[in-house]
């Protein structure tokens, strides 16, 4: 069963959108939508995955050379892990990512 949203479509469908955009969408979600929990949660994992990495590659950028060879492979590694989560969303699966997931889940009940 899928209920709607606040920007009148399925909850699976935002919680997918809230991946694509890295954490800016995440952000953007959780001030739009305050009162469902699927939604919350995949929003505000993914805020709690992707800021920490983007602000990692930002980072390691700065590191001549090396730093920007890992710089590239992280960039790609985030970049690979924005559809498997979006998708996973998409299905409307509550998948906890270690740690991360577990602190998110606990954030969106406040």
């Amino acid at each position: 069963m899928t209920y709607k949203t606040k920007l009148g479509l399925d909850e699976n469908i935002v919680a997918a959108l809230s991946y694509v955009g890295f954490w800016i969408t995440g952000i953007i979600i959780l001030l739009i939508e305050p009162d469902n929990r699927f939604v919350r949660f995949h929003a505000m994992q993914s805020l709690m995955i992707f800021l920490p990495l983007s602000i990692v590659v930002l980072v390691i950028a700065w590191i001549p050379y090396i730093g920007w060879i890992l710089a590239d492979f992280l960039g790609f590694f985030s970049l690979f892990l924005v559809p498997v989560f979006a998708i996973i969303a998409y299905r409307g699966i509550l998948l906890k990512v270690p740690v991360i997931g577990s602190y998110a889940y606990r954030m969106i009940d406040q």
